[in-house]
This record gives structure tokens, C-alpha cells and sequence, in this order.
């Protein structure tokens, strides 16, 4: 199995930590989507032009869920059921819009300017992060490694951008702390 992404994606970076977890043997192959040449790699084998994919013999398995999906048929390994589905879909709306944010302000648009994309996005990243403050706590959430993973990513990815303030949620912070003591965290952290 060969995993392709970037070491600074939340979405690449809950996948090497689940593998980990897990102890699954893969290659890991960074790639570059702003170079032309990498890109060539990119275009050919996904075609919403996203990271990560994963290509195992002759599968290509194309976005983080559908990977994690995958690894969870292919090794035995627990599923989510539907209540943590929808805390994962929230998860990566979050992250989603976070990204859009990030992009925006990469490409000097005034990301705080009151427009109707950039307001959305920011509510969306207000409520959801006040949803699953609340929800990092429950039974459903903590009997999900997956979910786990995936928050600390998005948290962490968060800090690391500088992209939101997390002061006055409690339940993530706790969450953040929690995880960063791992060594599957230090291991896969972007600043290094």
C-alpha cells in the first residue's frame, strides 16, 4: 500500500496515525500538489485533484473516509456506526471550511469581509465547533479511535495555522491535550 499526501493535511495525517495505530505496513510518499510535475501524479490517479489517496496493487481509494473505510474491510478493523458517521461528517465540514478559509487568505481575498461565502464558512466553523466541543465527551465519540484521530487532526491542524480560537472550548481543548502526548502525534506532527 502506498499513501500519498502532505505531511502538513489533517486529512493525510489521521490516516498515518490510524495506521499506526493499527500497526499497518505501508509506504508513505509525500507529494507536492503545487509543483507541476507532482501534480502530473495527482491528476492521474485522483480525479478531484485531492489528497490523500491510497493505491494498493491495482485499487486507487480516494479521499480520507473512503481510505479508512477501506483499510477497516481490508484488516477486520471496527466501522463506524451511523451516529459517529454524522460526528465525522461534522468533523470534516469543519475542516473543510477551515480549508476553504485557508485558501482564501492565501489568495489575498478578505476572508473577514462580510460576503456570503466567508460568512457561511465562518458560522459553519463557529457551530460546528461548538457542536463537537459538547460532543467529544460521549460514549459515541470516545468509543471511536477513528473519531478521535480525526478531531486531534483537525485541532491540532487548527493550532498550527492559527486559524480559529479554541480558548473557550474546554471539551477539545482536553481532547488536544489528551493526544498530543502520543507518540503517533509527535511522530506525524507538521512542525517537524
Amino acid at each position: 500500500m502506498i499513501l500519498y499526501g502532505s505531511d502538513t493535511s489533517p486529512y493525510v495525517r489521521r490516516l498515518r496515525m490510524y495506521c499506526s495505530l493499527h500497526e499497518l505496513s505501508y509506504e508513505y510518499r509525500i507529494i507536492n500538489i503545487f509543483d507541476p510535475n507532482e501534480r502530473k501524479i495527482l491528476i492521474e490517479h485522483n480525479p478531484a485533484r485531492k489528497i490523500p489517496f491510497l493505491i494498493c496493487a491495482e485499487q486507487v481509494i480516494c479521499d480520507s473516509n473512503t481510505i479508512a473505510r477501506y483499510l477497516q474491510d481490508k484488516f477486520s478493523l471496527p466501522h463506524l456506526n451511523w451516529d459517529q458517521e454524522n460526528l465525522l461528517t461534522t468533523i470534516n465540514a469543519c475542516n473543510d471550511s477551515l480549508v476553504e478559509m485557508l485558501l482564501g487568505q492565501r489568495s489575498d481575498l478578505d476572508t473577514q469581509g462580510d460576503v456570503l461565502f466567508f460568512n457561511l464558512q465562518r458560522e459553519r466553523i463557529t457551530e460546528t465547533l461548538t457542536y463537537l466541543d459538547k460532543q467529544c465527551t460521549t460514549d459515541v465519540f470516545l468509543n471511536c479511535e477513528y473519531l478521535q484521530i480525526s478531531l486531534y487532526c483537525l485541532l491540532d491542524w487548527i493550532q498550527f495555522r492559527n486559524l480559529a480560537d479554541l480558548s473557550t472550548h474546554h471539551g477539545l481543548q482536553a481532547h488536544l491535550e489528551k493526544w498530543n502526548s502520543h507518540a503517533i502525534a509527535q511522530q506525524t506532527d507538521p512542525r517537524s
